[in-house]
C-alpha cells in the first residue's frame, strides 16, 4: 500500500496530524460569528474536516490497494471540501483571511499528501496488473510451446 514515508510521515503521524485538523477547525468554527448562515457553514466546515480524520483512519485499516484507493478519494473529497468552507468564510467577509489561512493551508497540504498517496497506489495497482496480464501470457506461451512439441 502507498505511504506517506516519502514525506518521512508514517500512517500514524497523518492520523495525529488529521485529528490535530479536525480539533483545530472545530475550535476556530467556535470563534465564527453567529447567525443561522454562518452557522450552517460552520457545521459544513466541521462536519468536512472531522470526516477528514475518520476517513483517513478508514484508510489506514483498508483490506487492499483498491480499497486503500476508494478510502482515501474519500478523504481526499472531504479536505478539499474543508477548503472550500474556509475559502467561503474569507471571501464572503465572514472571516479575515488571518484567521482562516493557516487552517486552508493545512486543509491543501493535506490534499497534495492524500493525491499524491492515491496516484502512488494507482500506478502500483496498474503495474500489478500489468505483471498478473504478463504472466499469464507467458504461461499461455508456454503452454502453446509444450504443446507443439
Amino acid at each position: 500500500m502507498a505511504r506517506a514515508r516519502s514525506w518521512g510521515m508514517t500512517p500514524d503521524d497523518l492520523k495525529a496530524r488529521t485529528k490535530k485538523f479536525a480539533v483545530d477547525v472545530i475550535q476556530f468554527a467556535r470563534s465564527i460569528p453567529q447567525d443561522p448562515i454562518n452557522g450552517e457553514i460552520a457545521s459544513q466546515l466541521t462536519d468536512a474536516a472531522t470526516s477528514t480524520a475518520a476517513h483517513y483512519r478508514a484508510v489506514c485499516r483498508a483490506k487492499s490497494r483498491a480499497d486503500f484507493i476508494n478510502k482515501l478519494s474519500g478523504a481526499i473529497e472531504e479536505v478539499h471540501e474543508s477548503a472550500l468552507w474556509l475559502e467561503i468564510l474569507t471571501e464572503s467577509g465572514i472571516c479575515a483571511s488571518s484567521k482562516t489561512n493557516r487552517l486552508w493551508k493545512e486543509a491543501d497540504e493535506l490534499t497534495r499528501i492524500f493525491v499524491r498517496s492515491r496516484e502512488t497506489a494507482r500506478a502500483k495497482q496498474r503495474a500489478a496488473k500489468q505483471q498478473a496480464a504478463n504472466r499469464k501470457k507467458s504461461r499461455l506461451n508456454n503452454q502453446r510451446s509444450s504443446t507443439n512439441q
